[in-house]
């Protein structure tokens, strides 16, 4: 990989950059490729999450399914006094 230093960048630029950088959670020099990149035609190939790998394990409980696991955690709510004492 070549690296390239640019000179008399106006003050502006920087700015925008700076905040583009803080926007998407990137270095400046990482935004400074991307848009290069962007510009020139050229793409990096984006990571994807890998959702499909857990997809099994996200999503959302159903009535039944919330029911199905209070009636499994009863006796864990449960206070009995006597054992505070």
């Amino acid at each position: 990989m070549k690296a390239i230093t640019i000179h008399g960048l106006e003050d502006t630029v920087w700015a925008l950059l700076k905040e583009r950088a803080k926007q998407q959670g990137a270095s400046v020099n990482a935004t400074v490729k991307g848009i290069l990149e962007q510009a020139m035609g050229v793409q990096r190939p984006r990571q994807q999450p890998h959702r499909k790998d857990f997809e099994e394990f996200c999503g959302m409980w159903g009535q039944p399914e919330y029911e199905e696991f209070r009636q499994a955690i009863a006796d864990d709510s449960r206070v009995e006094p006597e054992e505070w004492r």
